[in-house]
């Protein structure tokens, strides 16, 4: 079976603004590392739309018309809508959350469906801040437990787990977790830093939260002491049958956001970590989705050792 890259154009076409970090010039460096002939294997699925459906498994209806109801109509008098300080709306914002959500969607069905060992949906905007009624931090819908619950109400998976290497919290993701004994959510991320989130402290109703706050600095001994010592050992006893990752890649050593000084090569570690323990407990099936970063450069080259070991294991 191959591993399958879902994406659409639309998702470039969401611009949040001149000089603001989610760049559509970001996905764009993404898919143009994948073009080489290393990845002629990788299946390119496109992106369907989520259906509003989908997206209140997760968000309430409120919020979720809300969002579409924010988005602002083309023309130069009404280019832009914050919906925070950093969350901003442009025309073809709406369509691009769709498209997201929707290709997490189908890649969790292919994954389950057994067409697909495993996937990588290169989408924007990100969704890991965005909390079940507010948008934040990029963040609008939030893309991986949209996809969690896909495989749970679609497919009748009980245990899904969210493992989330980007450099910041995904506050949404662990609130959306935290309540449930059937979901596990694992951070590693700087501290301090945005959204001030996600002490080592809080743990979950049923212990199925897992932080670990790295100091700015670290670089990749501490990297992967985390992932060895605490969370690795903690998704291996929790055994979902689903796992997601939280691709964020901003812990790299150049972004521009955040100090942990993560190389291009502990991503590639940490993919095969995870997906020998998915071998283990979940019959290898694994959705990666696109979360953070911010170095055009650092993103590409770990885009391309994240996709490439999904491919080669």
């Amino acid at each position: 079976m191959p591993t399958q890259l879902y994406t659409h154009s639309v998702c470039i076409d969401h611009d949040p603004g001149e000089f603001h970090p989610e760049s559509p010039n970001r996905l764009k460096a993404v898919l143009s590392a994948l073009e080489s002939e290393s990845f002629h294997l990788l299946q390119r699925m496109e992106a369907p739309e989520a259906e509003r459906s989908q997206l209140e498994r997760v968000h309430l209806s409120a919020y979720v018309e809300e969002v579409f109801s924010a988005v602002p109509q083309p023309g130069p008098q009404s280019r832009h809508r914050h919906l925070d300080p950093d969350t901003v709306l442009s025309p073809a914002s709406g369509d691009a959350a769709l498209r997201a959500a929707g290709g997490v969607c189908a890649a969790v069905d292919a994954v389950l469906g057994g067409t697909a060992r495993n996937a990588f949906c290169a989408v924007r905007p990100p969704g890991h801040h965005a909390e079940r009624d507010r948008a934040m931090g990029f963040c609008f819908f939030n893309n991986v437990a949209i996809g969690s619950e896909q495989a749970r109400q679609v497919h009748g998976i009980r245990k899904v787990a969210i493992v989330d290497f980007d450099v910041h919290h995904g506050n949404g993701s662990q609130s959306y977790a935290e309540g449930d004994r059937d979901l596990f959510y694992a951070s590693s991320h700087q501290w301090p830093a945005y959204p001030g989130t996600g002490p080592e402290s809080e743990t979950g109703q049923y212990r199925n939260i897992v932080n670990v706050c790295l100091p700015p600095g670290s670089g990749s001994d501490s990297f992967r002491k985390a992932y060895e010592q605490r969370i690795f050992p903690a998704l291996r006893a929790f055994a979902p049958e689903l796992l997601m990752i939280s691709a964020g890649f901003d812990a790299h050593v150049r972004d521009p956001l955040c100090q942990l000084n993560v190389e291009t090569e502990d991503f590639a570690w940490i993919t095969r970590e995870l997906l020998g323990i998915a071998q283990e407990v979940s019959s290898g099936r694994v959705v990666s989705v696109l979360e953070g970063g911010y170095d055009l450069a650092a993103l590409a080259a770990c885009a391309r050792v994240h996709v490439k070991t999904l491919m080669d294991y």
